[in-house]
Parts: C-alpha cells; sequence; structure tokens
C-alpha cells in the first residue's frame, strides 16, 4: 500500500506560479512511476506529467510542456509539479498517482487532491 498525500495548491494570479509536491509513504517509493492529472469542474479527469522510476525519464502533454515540470526527490519520497504562467483554464484539482508502469495512464494509488484555481 501507498499513500500519497498532495500539497501546494491555492490561489494564484494568472501569470503566477505553484509547486505541487505529494509525499509518498508505505512501500518502496523508489519502485513507483509517480504521474500527476488533474480534473476541472464537470470535465473528465487528464493526465498532466508522469515521471519515471529514476527521474530520468519525464513525460507531459505537449500543450503544458514549457509551464509544468514535473520531478522528484526519491530521498525524500516526494513528487513535484511545477507549475508557471499560469492561465485561469488551469484551474482544477491536481492529483499525483503512484503505479507500477509502465502504462503513463494507470495507477495503482490516489491521492486526496489539492485544489489550484487561477484567477484572471
Amino acid at each position: 500500500q501507498v499513500k500519497l498525500v498532495e500539497s501546494g495548491g491555492g490561489l494564484v494570479q494568472a501569470g503566477g506560479s505553484l509547486r505541487l509536491s505529494c509525499a509518498a509513504s508505505g512501500r518502496t517509493f523508489s519502485n513507483y512511476l509517480m504521474g500527476w492529472f488533474r480534473q476541472a469542474p464537470g470535465k473528465e479527469r487528464e493526465f498532466v506529467a508522469a515521471i519515471s522510476w529514476s527521474g530520468s525519464s519525464t513525460y507531459s502533454v505537449d500543450s503544458l510542456k514549457g509551464r509544468f515540470t514535473i520531478s522528484r526527490d526519491n530521498a525524500k519520497n516526494t513528487v513535484y509539479l511545477q507549475m508557471n504562467s499560469l492561465k485561469p483554464e488551469d484551474t482544477a484539482v491536481y492529483y499525483c498517482a503512484a503505479g507500477g508502469g509502465p502504462d503513463l495512464y494507470d495507477y495503482d494509488y490516489w491521492g486526496q487532491g489539492t485544489q489550484v484555481t487561477v484567477s484572471s
């Protein structure tokens, strides 16, 4: 079992930045592919980014490349999502997830989510 707890969400003005964190506990963190997803009101949950076990490979949707960066610190059992140049359309609940891989969209464990609200 892996427990994931997100933090770092909040209210920010358009153009601002936030860094989300996801702290993991339980099984060996470094064994897991880690991902970030988001769900805006009235919309389906969507994939944002993922990072490999070692952190050597990252994946993200093309529309967010250049603004969002995923990283991880296995010594701290934490994965991060740095979000820059935020836009109102980035408003959503952001979730982190852990999975055995290699499917970037298939995860076994999920956090409770953290709200990000971007004002115009």
